[in-house]
């Protein structure tokens, strides 16, 4: 079955995680993503200096952006690989790029320049905060956009002080948000017929992630804090406890959930004892109804708890390794996340459709695998493409 951006090609740019990441999504859904390096590949292929599938050095994150797409080798500061990009450009539905603002412009193949050539064309732009304002041109990474979003101002414990999360959100979030502002502008073109500037910042991505505690301080004036493992949702049942082996992490948020829990644990005074009386009140003994539960969870193990609870209808799960997760069951059942290519284990995407959905169906490109097959499709001749070579 056709997939939803099959015939749409994308010129690729983009560099490390959160662009590769986006281009990622859309050449899992059929678009033809031509990844742009320099010759010998972008930096993040070496960052473990391990050899890869393909006989090259190739990093896991690489790998995990990069499935689907094909690749061609330009050194962008020869006059005649920008001239061979305005050409490429003419052709293409899609160019994305995450270079800081005005690098592209310098070397004549930005928004203004490549627009020119292709007024339908997508252009879209990632960088940490965006082409405008006084921080416009700052270099940024997934770390300082943590720390200058407020994420690390949330996540962690007081006592120890500010922590990034285990895994590049802000990457991963600027990533999502530029591959659903790029299928909205390719839907918007149906309609308009006009290509559009797409304008994608790290910081503004991580903060509509951070959404519900922003309107915690500019709704009701609460400054949201470090909490642990706490849920956002503040109740005490909701976080991080120990049974007789491990930690587990009960999700009780609701008042149905906090009823089946007292019934589980065979505990009716977490219903009748005033100090527990609503949320409010626990909230204000949450020590005591830690301890009380904690006493109660120690007398079975975590794997106990996760089937008497979750049977019950009271959501908690065991503390999940990645090469657990890896091996999860429910893999199984959804074609589209964990796929197997070339005996490599990697995530497609996080949705699946009834058909024509997303499939990643090759590894990444070795550096600059598919230059001359690409130059040759857009009408360079063999003269040409030797020269550039």
């Amino acid at each position: 079955m056709t997939q939803p951006f099959a015939g749409i090609r994308i010129l690729d740019f983009t560099q490390v995680f959160a662009g590769p990441f986006a281009s990622y999504q859309l050449a899992l859904l059929g678009a033809d993503v031509i990844k742009v390096e320099k010759p010998g590949g972008e930096e993040l292929r070496r960052n473990n200096g391990k050899i890869g599938p393909k006989g090259d050095q190739t990093s896991p994150m690489y790998l995990a952006a990069n499935g689907n797409k094909r690749g061609i080798a330009l050194d962008l500061k020869d006059p005649k690989a920008i001239a061979a990009v305005k050409r490429l450009a003419a052709e293409v539905d899609v160019v994305m790029e995450n270079f800081r603002p005005g690098v592209m412009d310098r070397l004549g193949i930005g928004w203004d320049a490549l627009s020119q050539i292709n007024p339908r064309l997508i252009y879209a732009a990632v960088s940490g905060f965006g082409r405008e304002g006084p921080d416009a041109k700052t270099p940024a990474y997934d770390g300082k956009i943590q720390a200058v979003s407020g994420i690390m101002s949330v996540t962690g414990y007081p006592e120890n002080g500010p922590t990034r999360a285990g895994f590049a959100v802000a990457d991963a979030a600027a990533g999502m948000t530029a591959a659903f502002a790029v299928a909205a502008a390719l839907f918007q073109r149906q309609a308009t017929g006009k290509g559009q500037l797409v304008d994608v910042s790290m910081l503004d991505s991580a903060l509509t992630f951070l959404s519900p505690a922003i309107a915690d301080w500019t709704f009701l004036g609460y400054k949201p804090q470090q909490s642990g493992n706490m849920a956002v949702s503040r109740r005490p049942t909701a976080d991080l406890f120990r049974a007789a082996d491990t930690h587990f992490l009960l999700a009780c948020n609701t008042d149905g959930q906090y009823e089946t829990l007292a019934r589980v644990l065979e505990r009716p005074d977490l219903l009748t004892d005033p100090r527990f009386a609503d949320w409010d009140k626990r909230a204000e003994n949450a020590a005591d109804l830690r301890a009380l539960l904690n006493g109660v969870f120690a007398t079975a193990t975590a794997a106990e708890w996760d089937e008497r609870l979750n049977k019950a209808g009271c959501p908690c799960s065991k503390i999940w390794s990645i090469p657990e997760v890896v091996d999860h069951p429910q893999h199984a059942w959804r074609p589209s996340g964990m796929q197997v290519v070339d005996g490599l284990r990697l995530m497609g995407a996080g949705f699946s459709f009834a058909h024509g959905g997303p499939s990643l169906d090759r590894l990444p490109p070795a550096p600059g695998e598919h230059t001359v097959e690409v130059l040759r499709a857009a009408g360079f001749s063999d003269t040409e493409v030797q020269d550039l070579l």
